[in-house]
């Protein structure tokens, strides 16, 4: 009897609190394992400061918080506190989707209340969060006499770093993400030199800034990520760095069309600004802190999304054999208006039919089909585009009805796809008749866009306003039973726990910049980088599985010249590897149904899950490689991907995630002993071996390859 009420104890919900009402300058809070530690403190002027400490030793040394606002006083010193809190949770939370099906979440909290000791006598209380995987706070204006809203011109939250750390960043781009990552120290951190302006439709970049997720290595080996959790009616914030004193400096997206950066009207609370902590870069991949951080699921049953993996009419435009108007040509750099049909116009009736035959036969289970509704004419380059999509005109080509009578007769769902051109305005009023076409045919996914400048002019992406428009998209599209796979978005914040309709978004400069950009695509090491960043944030749509690696319809681009052509820059198993290692509930085989037809290293696309049961980080390093073993929810099995930079490796796997005593069919795809992203890219090795819980066996990457495995239980 007491044992079983002892165990639902310890799965359930725990937390406590106290109270404490006396002025002390001095404030700490440790981790449930106490390696990690905060401590809080008033200088004598004031202003509050904290620090955070990793195994007796400094990880943020003493760092300043405050903010400057409009027609109003800073908010940085002359406080006193009146008054703490602490509370401690530990409970466990279902995913109804994800990388695993249980989470725990975990930590101790300090609440810290704050009020100037003179007029106005503002009050501002701080929440600190001690996890074992890093830490968070956020700042909370309560309702109080006298202060109705808040106008923020900047938030100014340091983070003091102990050292010149290694750095894996991205420039602080008010406008887009897609951008290569830059390796270098903080001291060296120059974002305006190293932002790569080429092929980007969009960039704003006013400062000396990085985007987050940024991640460090220390000297002595600690792995440290930055960024935000629970991005709600607020700016996203860039990191300002001072290459000098090697300060990070929140510096939160503007607005030309405002003075302030964010105006919230009391009571009201910030994101949470985070530090994930690991003692292996491979840790920070296993870190849920992002999504605990956020609240509990507001849409309740949501089985109406099935994760999936899906085709679609889309890499032939990229390639240029195909596009997305009806009545002009395109090929991702210019624009030719022919005036009349010309034949090349993708979403067609026949070619959807085509692909919803291919990923039947093939156990897909969705279509992606983009350019099917009018307005691509006038879609980017042009000054007005407002109300170019309507998101329910077809072209002429095209019948939406019949393709999805056709592919629910095959078992095959449409993905909608809805780009707004960044005509925000056009989509915020058209998104309800948008999504009530998609419910009246059983259309449950969409992919949104917004390529270019934001309409209204002066709005940036990452800002409070566009912030606020993702938020709107997603709780739109919930009412009509709508998952969102957002591109051109805001970052990630871990939304995805309390609107787990928000199933995916690009974020980074994904696989289409192989396809058409000018600067050799993305290279080999490109995606060792981003498991350590960007997919720190949540789920990737990067779409993989370009079998046609050096692209052999691609139509040459006239304005560069023979010496330039386009190639994905990784190996054949490379491509295998990255729908275990890149997550996401939805997974693309994007290149065209005949690169696929009669290969054989299509049948690890077949048969790789995409809802997981639980995930095992098995060993990496950022730039460098990463492993990762992913167990499938419902069948149980098994599959597990590596990539590896331009540098060829062996890599060892420990099979003791598997089950004691159950049998599987393992087979191998890796590449050839002659294999290399740029040389042989497609020599690829498919095998069959035994494996067991006890087995440790080693494996070689080429240079730019992969390994993918599938274990499917017999």
């Amino acid at each position: 009897m007491y044992k079983k009420l002892f165990l639902v104890f310890i799965v359930g919900l725990v937390s406590s609190y106290a109270c404490h009402r006396y002025a002390k300058n001095d404030l700490s809070l440790s981790s449930p394992s106490e390696r990690i530690k905060i401590e809080f403190s008033l200088n004598d002027l004031g202003t509050p400061f904290y620090q955070v400490v990793f195994d007796n030793k400094d990880i943020i040394k003493k760092s300043s918080m405050g903010f400057d606002l409009l027609d109003a006083p800073a908010l940085d010193k002359g406080f006193e506190i009146i008054g703490s809190e602490e509370m401690m949770m530990n409970e466990n939370w279902e995913m109804p989707w994800g990388e695993q099906r249980m989470v725990n979440n975990h930590f101790e909290e300090l609440k810290v209340m704050l009020q100037e000791k003179t007029a106005p006598k503002r009050l501002m209380n701080i929440y600190f969060r001690a996890y074992d995987d890093g830490v968070a706070f956020r700042y909370e204006f309560p309702e109080q006499n006298g202060v109705e809203e808040l106008m923020i011109v900047d938030e100014k939250t340091e983070f003091q770093l102990t050292g010149d750390h290694k750095t894996w960043w991205i420039p602080g781009d008010w406008d887009i993400y897609e951008h290569l990552y830059n390796t270098t120290k903080v001291s060296e951190i120059d974002a305006l030199e190293k932002a790569k302006h080429v092929n980007l439709a969009q960039t704003s970049i006013p400062y000396n800034a990085v985007n987050t997720p940024v991640t460090m290595r220390t000297e002595d080996g600690i792995h440290l990520s930055f960024h935000e959790a629970n991005l709600t009616d607020y700016a996203g914030m860039t990191l300002k760095v001072d290459t000098g004193s090697l300060v990070l400096t929140s510096g939160l997206v503007g607005s030309k069309n405002h003075k302030y950066k964010v105006k919230r009207s009391l009571p009201f609370v910030t994101p949470w600004r985070t530090i994930q902590i690991a003692d292996e870069a491979k840790d920070l991949i296993s870190s849920k802190l992002i999504l605990n951080l956020n609240e509990a699921n507001k849409l309740g049953d949501v089985s109406w999304f099935k994760p999936m993996k899906y085709v679609g009419i889309w890499w032939e435009m990229h390639l240029g054999i195909a596009t997305w108007d009806y009545g002009m040509t395109q090929n991702m750099n210019t624009w030719e208006d022919t005036g009349k049909a010309h034949g090349k116009h993708g979403a067609t009736t026949e070619n959807a039919k085509r692909y919803i035959d291919f990923a039947a036969k093939n156990g897909m289970s969705g279509i992606l089909v983009e350019g099917w509704n009018t307005g691509w004419e006038h879609w980017i380059g042009f000054e007005d585009r407002e109300g170019v999509f309507d998101f329910v005109t077809c072209y002429p080509d095209y019948d939406i009805e019949e393709v999805v009578r056709y592919g629910r007769e095959r078992g095959v769902e449409l993905i909608m796809h809805h780009e707004t051109s960044a005509a925000v305005t056009t989509y915020d009023q058209q998104m309800d008749t948008a999504f009530a076409l998609m419910e009246s045919l059983g259309i449950h996914s969409v992919k949104t866009g917004y390529v270019g400048k934001i309409i209204p002019k002066g709005e940036f992406h990452h800002g409070q306003w566009m912030v606020n428009h993702y938020r709107r998209v997603l709780e739109t599209a919930a009412k009509y039973k709508v998952a969102i796979n957002a591109h051109e978005p805001i970052k990630a914040t871990g939304i995805r726990r309390t609107l787990p309709n928000a199933i995916a978004r690009e974020g980074l400069r994904g696989q289409e910049f192989n396809a058409w950009a000018n600067d050799g695509g993305n290279p080999p090491e490109h995606l060792t980088i981003v498991p350590f960043t960007r997919m720190l944030a949540g789920p990737i749509d990067f779409t993989p599985g370009v079998f046609d690696i050096k692209l052999s319809k691609k139509t040459p681009n006239p304005n560069w010249g023979a010496e330039l052509k386009n190639q994905i820059n990784t190996t054949l198993a490379h491509q295998l590897a990255l729908y275990v290692v890149l997550y996401s509930p939805i997974q693309m085989a994007c290149d065209l149904p005949e690169h696929y037809e009669g290969n054989p290293a299509l049948q690890f696309i077949r048969d790789v899950g995409v809802d997981w049961e639980q995930s095992i980080v098995l060993d990496g390093e950022v730039g460098e490689f990463v492993i990762i073993a992913r167990q499938e929810r419902e069948t149980m099995n098994w599959f597990v991907g590596a990539v590896s930079d331009e540098n060829p490796r062996d890599i060892t796997i420990d099979f003791s995630f598997l089950e004691e005593g159950k049998n599987y069919k393992v087979i191998v795809y890796k590449d050839g002993e002659e294999a290399h992203w740029n040389d042989n890219p497609l020599s690829l090795v498919i095998e069959e071996v035994s494996v067991n819980k006890n087995s440790k066996e080693t494996f070689h990457l080429a240079a730019g390859g992969g390994l993918a495995i599938s274990l499917i239980l017999d």
